[in-house]
Protein backbone atom coordinates (compact mmCIF):
# COMPACT_ATOMS: atom_id res chain seq x y z
CA UNK A 1 0.00 0.00 0.00
CA UNK A 2 1.22 3.11 -0.71
CA UNK A 3 0.52 6.29 1.56
CA UNK A 4 2.22 9.04 0.12
CA UNK A 5 0.72 11.48 -2.42
CA UNK A 6 0.72 10.00 -5.96
CA UNK A 7 1.52 12.24 -8.33
CA UNK A 8 0.58 12.81 -11.47
CA UNK A 9 2.79 13.16 -14.06
CA UNK A 10 1.52 12.75 -17.63
CA UNK A 11 -1.80 11.94 -19.14
CA UNK A 12 -2.11 10.09 -22.74
CA UNK A 13 -5.10 9.76 -24.82
CA UNK A 14 -4.80 6.90 -27.18
CA UNK A 15 -7.56 7.48 -30.05
CA UNK A 16 -8.54 3.53 -31.45
CA UNK A 17 -10.79 2.53 -34.09
CA UNK A 18 -12.16 -0.74 -34.81
CA UNK A 19 -13.51 -3.03 -37.34
CA UNK A 20 -16.71 -5.21 -35.89
CA UNK A 21 -16.46 -8.83 -36.92
CA UNK A 22 -20.31 -8.67 -37.21
CA UNK A 23 -21.92 -5.52 -37.67
CA UNK A 24 -24.38 -4.40 -35.12
CA UNK A 25 -27.57 -3.23 -36.53
CA UNK A 26 -30.24 -1.02 -34.83
CA UNK A 27 -33.32 1.79 -35.86
CA UNK A 28 -29.95 3.76 -35.74
CA UNK A 29 -28.76 1.83 -38.86
CA UNK A 30 -25.79 -0.48 -39.30
CA UNK A 31 -22.47 0.11 -37.67
CA UNK A 32 -19.41 -1.24 -38.96
CA UNK A 33 -16.89 0.90 -37.70
CA UNK A 34 -16.50 2.55 -33.98
CA UNK A 35 -13.92 4.60 -32.12
CA UNK A 36 -12.70 4.78 -28.35
CA UNK A 37 -9.91 6.47 -26.61
CA UNK A 38 -7.82 4.17 -24.27
CA UNK A 39 -7.11 6.87 -21.84
CA UNK A 40 -3.31 6.33 -19.71
CA UNK A 41 -3.02 8.05 -16.60
CA UNK A 42 0.96 7.96 -15.70
CA UNK A 43 2.50 8.56 -11.94
CA UNK A 44 5.74 9.55 -10.57
CA UNK A 45 6.04 6.16 -7.91
CA UNK A 46 5.39 4.17 -11.36
CA UNK A 47 1.93 3.17 -10.81
CA UNK A 48 -0.09 3.76 -14.45
CA UNK A 49 -4.08 3.57 -14.78
CA UNK A 50 -6.06 3.21 -17.82
CA UNK A 51 -9.68 4.28 -18.50
CA UNK A 52 -12.19 4.22 -21.64
CA UNK A 53 -14.00 7.08 -23.21
CA UNK A 54 -16.83 6.56 -24.60
CA UNK A 55 -15.62 7.92 -28.27
CA UNK A 56 -17.52 5.98 -30.85
CA UNK A 57 -17.07 8.57 -33.61
CA UNK A 58 -14.04 11.27 -34.28
CA UNK A 59 -11.94 9.55 -31.43
CA UNK A 60 -9.20 11.57 -32.67
CA UNK A 61 -11.52 15.05 -31.53
CA UNK A 62 -11.73 13.26 -27.67
CA UNK A 63 -7.93 12.88 -27.58
CA UNK A 64 -7.12 15.97 -28.13
CA UNK A 65 -9.80 17.31 -25.90
CA UNK A 66 -8.13 15.17 -23.06
CA UNK A 67 -4.98 16.51 -24.27
CA UNK A 68 -5.64 20.24 -24.26
CA UNK A 69 -8.39 20.90 -21.88
CA UNK A 70 -7.90 17.87 -19.20
CA UNK A 71 -4.45 17.35 -19.05
CA UNK A 72 -2.81 20.73 -17.76
CA UNK A 73 -5.26 20.28 -14.60
CA UNK A 74 -4.16 17.05 -13.80
CA UNK A 75 -0.46 17.27 -14.08
CA UNK A 76 1.25 17.50 -10.73
CA UNK A 77 -2.07 16.28 -8.52
CA UNK A 78 -2.39 13.61 -6.25
CA UNK A 79 -4.02 10.87 -8.42
CA UNK A 80 -6.08 9.90 -5.66
CA UNK A 81 -8.24 12.96 -4.83
CA UNK A 82 -10.54 11.56 -7.38
CA UNK A 83 -13.29 13.63 -6.30
CA UNK A 84 -11.69 17.21 -6.46
CA UNK A 85 -10.01 15.83 -9.40
CA UNK A 86 -13.31 15.40 -11.30
CA UNK A 87 -14.80 18.86 -10.62
CA UNK A 88 -11.56 20.59 -11.48
CA UNK A 89 -11.86 18.77 -15.11
CA UNK A 90 -15.62 19.87 -15.15
CA UNK A 91 -14.85 23.12 -15.56
CA UNK A 92 -12.49 22.73 -18.08
CA UNK A 93 -15.71 23.75 -20.45
CA UNK A 94 -18.57 26.07 -19.35
CA UNK A 95 -22.36 25.25 -20.29
CA UNK A 96 -24.51 22.85 -19.03
CA UNK A 97 -22.98 19.03 -18.17
CA UNK A 98 -22.98 16.66 -20.69
CA UNK A 99 -21.60 15.92 -24.37
CA UNK A 100 -17.44 15.06 -25.40
CA UNK A 101 -16.60 16.77 -21.63
CA UNK A 102 -18.10 14.23 -19.63
CA UNK A 103 -17.37 11.17 -21.80
CA UNK A 104 -13.79 12.51 -21.65
CA UNK A 105 -13.42 12.94 -18.69
CA UNK A 106 -14.93 9.26 -17.88
CA UNK A 107 -11.84 7.90 -19.40
CA UNK A 108 -10.12 9.38 -16.93
CA UNK A 109 -11.61 8.73 -13.90
CA UNK A 110 -11.88 5.43 -14.43
CA UNK A 111 -7.66 5.92 -14.83
CA UNK A 112 -7.33 7.40 -11.50
CA UNK A 113 -9.69 4.67 -9.98
CA UNK A 114 -7.65 1.76 -11.44
CA UNK A 115 -4.55 3.68 -9.83
CA UNK A 116 -6.58 4.06 -6.52
CA UNK A 117 -6.91 0.11 -6.64
CA UNK A 118 -3.50 -0.35 -7.71
CA UNK A 119 -2.03 1.61 -5.08
CA UNK A 120 -4.59 -0.23 -2.09
CA UNK A 121 -3.74 -3.88 -3.77
CA UNK A 122 -7.66 -4.32 -3.90
CA UNK A 123 -9.91 -4.50 -6.74
CA UNK A 124 -12.26 -1.42 -7.65
CA UNK A 125 -15.04 -3.37 -6.31
CA UNK A 126 -13.93 -4.10 -3.06
CA UNK A 127 -12.33 -0.27 -2.89
CA UNK A 128 -16.00 0.84 -3.63
CA UNK A 129 -17.02 -0.65 -0.46
CA UNK A 130 -18.33 -3.80 -2.31
CA UNK A 131 -21.21 -6.32 -1.63
CA UNK A 132 -19.24 -9.06 -0.89
CA UNK A 133 -20.09 -10.39 -5.01
CA UNK A 134 -17.63 -12.60 -6.77
CA UNK A 135 -19.95 -12.81 -9.57
CA UNK A 136 -22.68 -11.57 -11.51
CA UNK A 137 -25.55 -12.31 -13.83
CA UNK A 138 -25.12 -11.06 -17.08
CA UNK A 139 -27.51 -11.22 -20.49
CA UNK A 140 -26.82 -11.28 -24.14
CA UNK A 141 -26.22 -8.36 -26.55
CA UNK A 142 -27.82 -8.60 -28.74
CA UNK A 143 -30.07 -9.66 -31.58
CA UNK A 144 -30.06 -7.68 -34.24
CA UNK A 145 -32.66 -5.47 -36.38
CA UNK A 146 -32.70 -7.63 -39.49
CA UNK A 147 -34.13 -10.60 -41.47
CA UNK A 148 -35.89 -13.14 -39.61
CA UNK A 149 -33.46 -15.76 -40.61
CA UNK A 150 -30.31 -13.39 -39.74
CA UNK A 151 -32.34 -13.09 -35.73
CA UNK A 152 -33.23 -16.74 -35.70
CA UNK A 153 -29.48 -17.66 -36.14
CA UNK A 154 -28.33 -14.93 -33.80
CA UNK A 155 -31.33 -15.36 -30.78
CA UNK A 156 -30.29 -19.44 -31.60
CA UNK A 157 -26.31 -19.03 -31.25
CA UNK A 158 -26.71 -16.89 -27.41
CA UNK A 159 -29.15 -20.46 -26.52
CA UNK A 160 -26.05 -22.46 -27.48
CA UNK A 161 -23.85 -20.32 -25.57
CA UNK A 162 -25.49 -20.78 -22.22
CA UNK A 163 -27.23 -17.67 -21.81
CA UNK A 164 -30.61 -17.75 -19.69
CA UNK A 165 -31.72 -13.71 -20.48
CA UNK A 166 -31.11 -12.09 -24.06
CA UNK A 167 -31.74 -8.81 -25.67
CA UNK A 168 -33.38 -8.28 -28.66
CA UNK A 169 -33.22 -5.21 -30.92
CA UNK A 170 -35.98 -3.36 -32.58
CA UNK A 171 -36.88 -0.47 -35.04
CA UNK A 172 -40.01 0.67 -36.30
CA UNK A 173 -41.96 -0.29 -38.42
CA UNK A 174 -44.76 -0.92 -35.26
CA UNK A 175 -46.64 -4.09 -36.41
CA UNK A 176 -42.78 -5.86 -37.91
CA UNK A 177 -41.26 -5.10 -34.27
CA UNK A 178 -44.30 -6.65 -32.60
CA UNK A 179 -44.32 -9.49 -34.96
CA UNK A 180 -40.86 -9.86 -33.70
CA UNK A 181 -41.28 -9.97 -30.26
CA UNK A 182 -43.84 -12.51 -30.66
CA UNK A 183 -41.13 -14.54 -32.85
CA UNK A 184 -38.43 -14.49 -30.55
CA UNK A 185 -40.41 -15.91 -27.35
CA UNK A 186 -42.19 -18.68 -29.66
CA UNK A 187 -38.30 -19.71 -30.56
CA UNK A 188 -36.85 -19.00 -27.20
CA UNK A 189 -39.70 -20.90 -25.05
CA UNK A 190 -40.92 -19.49 -21.82
CA UNK A 191 -38.14 -20.25 -19.45
CA UNK A 192 -35.39 -17.61 -21.03
CA UNK A 193 -35.67 -14.36 -19.93
CA UNK A 194 -36.63 -11.92 -22.69
CA UNK A 195 -35.83 -8.05 -22.90
CA UNK A 196 -35.91 -5.71 -26.05
CA UNK A 197 -34.02 -2.45 -27.14
CA UNK A 198 -35.63 0.02 -29.61
CA UNK A 199 -32.70 2.81 -29.70
CA UNK A 200 -35.42 5.56 -29.58
CA UNK A 201 -37.43 3.86 -32.34
CA UNK A 202 -40.77 5.38 -31.66
CA UNK A 203 -43.49 7.93 -31.17
CA UNK A 204 -45.43 7.38 -27.52
CA UNK A 205 -48.33 5.53 -29.92
CA UNK A 206 -46.10 3.13 -30.84
CA UNK A 207 -44.61 2.51 -27.77
CA UNK A 208 -47.52 2.01 -26.16
CA UNK A 209 -48.76 -1.10 -28.92
CA UNK A 210 -45.29 -2.31 -28.48
CA UNK A 211 -45.18 -2.65 -25.02
CA UNK A 212 -48.43 -4.09 -24.91
CA UNK A 213 -46.84 -7.16 -27.36
CA UNK A 214 -43.72 -7.31 -24.80
CA UNK A 215 -45.84 -7.77 -21.62
CA UNK A 216 -48.28 -10.30 -23.35
CA UNK A 217 -45.43 -12.10 -24.12
CA UNK A 218 -43.39 -12.10 -20.78
CA UNK A 219 -40.43 -9.15 -21.84
CA UNK A 220 -38.45 -8.25 -18.63
CA UNK A 221 -37.67 -4.72 -19.58
CA UNK A 222 -38.96 -2.38 -22.49
CA UNK A 223 -35.28 -0.03 -23.02
CA UNK A 224 -35.15 3.19 -24.55
CA UNK A 225 -38.69 3.37 -26.60
CA UNK A 226 -38.49 6.80 -26.62
CA UNK A 227 -36.03 9.68 -26.93
CA UNK A 228 -34.47 10.51 -23.52
CA UNK A 229 -35.48 14.24 -24.01
CA UNK A 230 -38.86 13.23 -23.94
CA UNK A 231 -39.48 12.49 -20.10
CA UNK A 232 -43.06 13.36 -19.82
CA UNK A 233 -43.83 10.64 -22.79
CA UNK A 234 -42.01 8.32 -20.46
CA UNK A 235 -43.82 8.79 -17.60
CA UNK A 236 -47.17 8.74 -19.64
CA UNK A 237 -46.06 5.23 -21.07
CA UNK A 238 -45.26 4.11 -17.67
CA UNK A 239 -49.13 4.77 -17.19
CA UNK A 240 -49.92 2.87 -20.20
CA UNK A 241 -47.88 -0.06 -20.34
CA UNK A 242 -47.10 -2.60 -17.42
CA UNK A 243 -43.79 -4.10 -19.02
CA UNK A 244 -41.04 -2.28 -16.59
CA UNK A 245 -39.06 0.85 -18.43
CA UNK A 246 -35.42 0.68 -18.96
CA UNK A 247 -33.03 3.84 -20.10
CA UNK A 248 -30.15 5.85 -19.31
CA UNK A 249 -27.46 5.42 -21.61
CA UNK A 250 -27.81 8.69 -23.03
CA UNK A 251 -27.62 10.26 -19.76
CA UNK A 252 -24.36 12.04 -18.78
CA UNK A 253 -24.99 13.36 -15.30
CA UNK A 254 -26.81 12.30 -12.50
CA UNK A 255 -29.39 15.45 -12.51
CA UNK A 256 -30.28 14.23 -16.57
CA UNK A 257 -31.72 11.48 -14.89
CA UNK A 258 -33.75 12.43 -11.41
CA UNK A 259 -37.08 13.12 -12.83
CA UNK A 260 -37.74 9.86 -14.09
CA UNK A 261 -35.76 8.12 -10.90
CA UNK A 262 -37.93 10.26 -8.53
CA UNK A 263 -41.19 9.51 -9.88
CA UNK A 264 -40.14 5.70 -10.12
CA UNK A 265 -41.02 5.87 -14.02
CA UNK A 266 -37.82 3.78 -15.10
CA UNK A 267 -37.60 0.36 -13.14
CA UNK A 268 -34.41 0.01 -14.82
CA UNK A 269 -31.44 2.83 -15.44
CA UNK A 270 -28.67 2.10 -17.57
CA UNK A 271 -25.91 4.60 -17.37
CA UNK A 272 -22.68 3.78 -19.65
CA UNK A 273 -19.27 4.32 -17.65
CA UNK A 274 -17.26 5.50 -19.93
CA UNK A 275 -19.98 8.42 -20.62
CA UNK A 276 -21.39 9.34 -17.82
CA UNK A 277 -18.09 10.40 -16.01
CA UNK A 278 -16.65 7.26 -15.04
CA UNK A 279 -16.99 5.25 -11.86
CA UNK A 280 -17.53 8.63 -9.79
CA UNK A 281 -20.56 10.09 -11.76
CA UNK A 282 -22.40 7.09 -12.69
CA UNK A 283 -22.12 5.75 -8.76
CA UNK A 284 -23.67 8.54 -7.74
CA UNK A 285 -26.01 8.07 -10.47
CA UNK A 286 -27.18 3.99 -9.18
CA UNK A 287 -27.31 5.16 -5.32
CA UNK A 288 -29.79 7.84 -6.37
CA UNK A 289 -31.39 5.14 -8.52
CA UNK A 290 -31.28 2.64 -5.07
CA UNK A 291 -32.36 5.52 -3.32
CA UNK A 292 -35.75 5.29 -5.31
CA UNK A 293 -36.40 1.72 -5.80
CA UNK A 294 -34.93 1.35 -9.34
CA UNK A 295 -32.38 -0.90 -10.32
CA UNK A 296 -29.22 -0.38 -11.56
CA UNK A 297 -28.02 -2.35 -15.11
CA UNK A 298 -25.12 -1.35 -16.98
CA UNK A 299 -24.89 -0.20 -20.41
CA UNK A 300 -21.72 -1.62 -22.33
CA UNK A 301 -22.75 -1.70 -25.86
CA UNK A 302 -19.95 -1.55 -28.69
CA UNK A 303 -17.41 -0.66 -26.20
CA UNK A 304 -13.92 -2.37 -24.93
CA UNK A 305 -12.80 -4.16 -22.59
CA UNK A 306 -12.30 -1.20 -20.01
CA UNK A 307 -15.36 -0.07 -20.29
CA UNK A 308 -16.83 -3.98 -19.57
CA UNK A 309 -14.11 -4.46 -16.84
CA UNK A 310 -14.65 -1.12 -15.09
CA UNK A 311 -18.54 -1.91 -15.24
CA UNK A 312 -18.49 -5.29 -13.91
CA UNK A 313 -16.75 -3.86 -10.76
CA UNK A 314 -19.17 -0.77 -9.93
CA UNK A 315 -21.90 -3.63 -10.74
CA UNK A 316 -20.29 -6.02 -7.87
CA UNK A 317 -20.54 -3.31 -5.16
CA UNK A 318 -24.26 -1.79 -6.14
CA UNK A 319 -26.58 -2.96 -3.99
CA UNK A 320 -29.12 -2.86 -6.61
CA UNK A 321 -27.59 -4.02 -9.41
CA UNK A 322 -29.80 -6.33 -11.47
CA UNK A 323 -28.34 -7.54 -14.81
CA UNK A 324 -24.78 -6.48 -16.72
CA UNK A 325 -25.13 -6.29 -20.37
CA UNK A 326 -22.87 -8.80 -22.15
CA UNK A 327 -22.29 -7.51 -25.32
CA UNK A 328 -21.09 -10.35 -27.74
CA UNK A 329 -19.47 -8.53 -30.64
CA UNK A 330 -16.07 -10.12 -29.87
CA UNK A 331 -14.65 -7.02 -31.29
CA UNK A 332 -10.60 -6.21 -31.21
CA UNK A 333 -11.67 -3.53 -28.29
CA UNK A 334 -12.90 -6.65 -26.25
CA UNK A 335 -10.48 -9.62 -27.50
CA UNK A 336 -7.06 -8.15 -27.79
CA UNK A 337 -6.28 -5.21 -26.25
CA UNK A 338 -6.11 -7.06 -22.73
CA UNK A 339 -4.98 -10.08 -21.31
CA UNK A 340 -8.52 -10.49 -19.91
CA UNK A 341 -11.22 -12.27 -21.93
CA UNK A 342 -14.53 -10.34 -22.53
CA UNK A 343 -17.25 -11.10 -20.33
CA UNK A 344 -18.83 -12.84 -23.67
CA UNK A 345 -16.21 -16.03 -23.45
CA UNK A 346 -15.62 -16.48 -20.03
CA UNK A 347 -19.57 -16.65 -18.78
CA UNK A 348 -21.21 -19.79 -17.70
CA UNK A 349 -24.89 -20.33 -18.00
CA UNK A 350 -25.69 -16.77 -17.88
CA UNK A 351 -22.95 -15.62 -15.00
CA UNK A 352 -19.32 -13.62 -15.21
CA UNK A 353 -16.98 -13.73 -12.27
CA UNK A 354 -15.23 -10.46 -11.29
CA UNK A 355 -11.81 -9.52 -11.44
CA UNK A 356 -9.64 -10.20 -8.11
CA UNK A 357 -6.54 -8.05 -9.33
CA UNK A 358 -5.40 -4.59 -7.86
CA UNK A 359 -7.93 -1.71 -9.64
CA UNK A 360 -8.92 -3.20 -12.70
CA UNK A 361 -7.39 -6.58 -12.72
CA UNK A 362 -6.40 -5.99 -16.57
CA UNK A 363 -3.13 -5.73 -18.38
CA UNK A 364 -3.36 -3.57 -21.92
CA UNK A 365 -1.30 -5.20 -24.71
CA UNK A 366 0.20 -2.06 -26.05
CA UNK A 367 1.14 -3.57 -29.04
CA UNK A 368 -2.41 -4.06 -29.35
CA UNK A 369 -3.32 -0.62 -29.07
CA UNK A 370 -0.60 0.52 -31.79
CA UNK A 371 -2.67 -1.93 -34.41
CA UNK A 372 -5.74 -0.18 -33.39
CA UNK A 373 -4.39 3.36 -33.42
CA UNK A 374 -6.94 5.65 -35.62
CA UNK A 375 -5.30 6.95 -38.57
Amino acid sequence: MISEPIEIIDVVAHPLQQTLPVPTVTSWGSYTQVGMVLVEVRTRCGLVGVGETLARFAPKAYAELIHTALRPRLIGQDARNIAALWHSMRRALSGRAGGMLIEAIAGVDIALWDIAGKAAGQPISRLLGGMGRDRIDVYAAAVNWGSDEQADRELQRYLDEGFTRIKIKLASHVQEACTRVERMRRIAGDTIGLCVDANWAYDLDGAIEVGHALADNGYFWFEEPLAPENEQGYEELRKRCTVPLAAGESNFTLDQATRLLASRTLSILQPDIARSGGFTETRRMADYAAAHGVAYAPHIGMSGIICETASIHLAAAMPNFKLLECECDRSPFKTILADLEPACLRQKNGVVEVPQGPGLGIEIDWDAVKTLRAE
